[in-house]
């Protein structure tokens, strides 16, 4: 018999059991085809680091040291409830202790976010623990090597500590350092050996200040996986809704566990999970933070694809009907609220409020309903226009929703135009791709590409076209990216009208 552990729970197995045996006995959370997570007995050793958390009546600073760390570790345990004696504008002062620092008189320069030492009176017996809360010169006789440290996570505590306020703890940042013997996989078969631990998914617990932030990720993991596509030592990211526009929300570091949106400039949309610590960011939100699991974080690699578990569940009921609504918010305790049509026939295309963080503040959800004929399901050609759908999801969400609406601009004869509701042009170039050659069949639906003047235009026809395409351009301006499953529910559609798209298989 071997001892191993699956997502933390200890288990007794057979010599020579296989990593799909030790699921099905753990009862493990496991998506199929997902990758597991396994450390060997021994790969782990603890190691201090030059990193310090200092808590504080107003929360944690996490500091990294610099230089020689000696004046630091002789004084560190004395610091321990002393409270902040004075403070300015530019620098605030917890003390005093005894040390035996040689203080000069000098100007010195600090800069914001420096960790320090100072005298009251170039006396050591008044010795202050300093932190600059901004960029500035003066004389707070310390000694020849001033700075000690910096602050790299916590700034937002150290703007709140006012005089009174007290060093509660100071703790070294342990560092759980993984050696080589890790095994990043998705292969059932693996053989598992002695003391093994096993992680098979993460959990991720959103926090309440980024609802429109959780709901980005919760949109990213719709399938409950998180896809690695970029990798580093100090995080992970899953680019799937890139270039998605998220509003910046919450202020914090970076931690490790924390999970992030970029919400401005390159990369804007992309959503970190951080293997450690980096200090709080103007264009980075923080949504979440994993709560198990962090193990499997540490072990992925690109191209890994990762069971996640969110708290709390995404509450979505867009694109279903009123019956099934009902079912999912009476399983979450919520009231569900009906409005516009309601019939059993009645499909779902708008809710209020949007976000999960936001129906389960309020308690209730409010969804607006259509006759099922307004939604236009299509099959998309993934394998054969990439790009341009990339552009049509993005215009009508389709990457972070259901369903999306899209408007009618004109109809003629059989030839139906429609415009996104989301300018969307300047998102990506709607280069030529999967242009027809010779025909183009009923129910095909396609964007006007960039060789005509109206590009990003959609359309779809109800007869075959040899001649032009289903926006009623040349072939060589249109590019097919799918097609209508009842393209018979466009009929008597006008300009004005909304239709909703629904992605199919």
């Amino acid at each position: 018999m071997i001892q191993i552990e699956v997502n933390g729970q200890k288990l007794e197995v057979n010599d020579g059991v296989v990593l799909k045996d030790a699921i099905e006995l753990s009862k493990a959370f496991y998506l199929s085809g997902t990758t597991v997570g396994i450390l060997k007995a021994g790969t782990k050793k603890e190691e201090a680091t030059s990193e310090y958390k200092i808590i504080t009546t107003k929360g944690e600073i996490r500091i990294e040291l610099v230089g020689e760390h000696g004046i630091w570790t002789r004084l560190k345990d004395e610091l321990i409830n002393i409270k902040a004696h004075w403070e300015t504008a530019n620098s605030i002062a917890f003390g005093p202790v005894e040390t035996d620092i040689v203080p000069e008189r000098v100007e010195k320069k600090f800069n914001r976010y420096d960790v320090f030492f100072g005298t009251g009176g170039y006396d050591a017996k008044n010795t202050y623990l300093m932190f600059s809360k901004d960029k500035h010169f003066s004389d707070y006789g310390s000694p020849r090597e001033a700075v000690i440290g910096k602050i790299i996570s916590g700034k937002g505590v150290l703007k709140e500590l006012k005089q009174g306020d007290t060093i509660l703890k100071i703790e070294p940042v342990i560092k759980w350092e993984t050696l080589l013997d890790k095994i990043s996989t998705s292969d059932l078969s693996t053989k598992l050996e002695d003391g093994m631990r096993i992680f098979t998914y993460f959990k991720v617990d959103l926090v309440n200040e980024s609802p429109e932030g959780s709901e980005h990720f919760l949109a990213l993991i719709r399938n409950k996986t998180f896809n690695v596509q970029i990798f580093s030592n100090s995080f992970i990211s899953d680019d799937t809704l890139k270039g998605e526009g998220c509003p910046y929300e919450h202020w914090e570091a970076r931690s490790e566990g924390a999970v992030a949106i970029r919400t401005d400039g390159v990369g804007n949309g992309r959503i970190f999970i951080y293997k450690g610590d980096r200090t709080s960011s103007a264009v980075h939100t923080v949504v979440g933070h994993v709560t198990e699991g962090i193990e499997l974080i540490r072990i992925a690699r690109v191209g890994s694809r990762l069971a996640v578990i969110p708290n709390p569940e995404r509450v979505m009921i867009l694109g279903i009907g009123f019956a099934q609504a009902e079912k999912i918010a009476d399983a979450r305790g919520l009231k569900l609220e009906k409005h516009g049509y309601t019939g059993d026939d009645a499909i779902i295309v708008e809710q209020d409020p949007k976000t999960t963080i936001g129906i389960i503040k309020e308690g209730v959800v409010a969804g607006l309903g259509v006759k099922d004929d307004k939604i236009i399901d299509v099959q998309f050609y993934d394998d054969l226009a990439p790009i341009t759908l990339d552009f049509f999801r993005h215009s009508l969400r389709l990457k972070d929703l259901p369903l999306g609406p899209l408007p009618v601009f004109y109809t003629y004869e059989n030839t139906y135009l429609f415009r996104s509701e989301k300018e969307a042009e300047a998102y990506k170039e709607i280069n030529p791709e999967n242009v027809p050659t010779k025909e183009v069949k009923a129910g095909e639906i396609a964007v006007t590409n960039q060789a005509a003047k109206r590009y990003g235009m959609i359309g779809v026809k109800l007869i075959d076209d040899t001649k032009y395409g289903p926006t009623g351009e040349k072939f060589e301006c249109t590019n097919i990216i799918g097609k209508v499953i009842h393209p018979e529910r466009l009929k008597g559609i006008k300009a004005g009208d909304i239709v909703y798209i629904r992605e199919v298989s």
